[in-house]
């Protein structure tokens, strides 16, 4: 491994160097009471990355497990309990948990403690994921048909793609809590995938907007 050329040819460095305030608005505010703040986009690292904080309100909401292939996206636990899917298990994860997911790999997030919860969410390279999340915002307003459309057609183009049914039994989320083991480092719970996959009852643009976009 060595470093990557240059993209800086100057002598002296200069001051380009940006600043965000903790109490900045975040630029996504959905009705689950999750926020989002771009701390950084792919437009303001020249493509290098992205980093969001995304702050969860007690109301359970995530998304179902899926993959990219053309990033790697990380997890930093900042406050409260968040699951985190890694293709295998859920793992309720706390303050200063870390997950990393390769191109490729099956994953999944969820707040199912009841309480607020907090985390770092990275992404590289910056793909402009913006567009995605924010459309997810008109959804209040669509008809099932039109939801059912968004999320076809979203999910290619934004690199969002369902684990294949049937293969991930954490694809669906369970009706009722579960009882899991006590997490050996931490004394938290973590646990297998559900034996049994609950599915997502209703008409097909549900199941859907479960397999592939956020429940916000």
């Amino acid at each position: 491994m060595t470093y990557p050329p240059s993209t800086y040819h100057g002598d002296t460095g200069e001051p380009t160097a940006s600043y965000r305030r903790p109490d900045a608005t975040p630029e996504l505010d959905y009705p689950s009471g999750t926020t989002v703040h771009y701390l950084a986009t792919g437009a303001t690292t020249n493509g290098q990355f992205g980093l969001y904080r995304w702050d969860m309100g007690p109301e359970p909401s995530g998304p179902a497990a899926h993959f990219h292939r053309s990033i790697s996206e990380s997890f930093y636990i900042l406050t409260g309990t968040v699951r985190i899917y890694d293709g295998r298990r859920w793992i309720d994860t706390g303050p200063g948990d870390f997950v990393h997911v390769p191109e490729g790999g099956v994953h999944a997030f969820r707040n199912e403690s009841g309480e607020p919860a907090s985390m770092l969410l990275h992404f590289a390279p910056g793909a402009p994921r913006e567009g995605y999340f924010e459309g997810l915002l008109t959804l209040a307003d669509m008809s099932e048909e039109e939801k059912a459309e968004f999320y076809l057609a979203s999910a290619p183009r934004s690199d969002h793609r369902p684990a294949r049914p049937g293969s991930h039994p954490g694809r669906w989320w369970p009706r009722e809590p579960e009882q899991r083991p006590a997490h050996p480092q931490h004394g938290r719970t973590a646990d297998g995938p559900a034996n049994s996959p609950a599915g997502t009852p209703g008409d097909p643009a549900r199941t859907i907007g479960a397999a592939i976009g956020l429940q916000v």
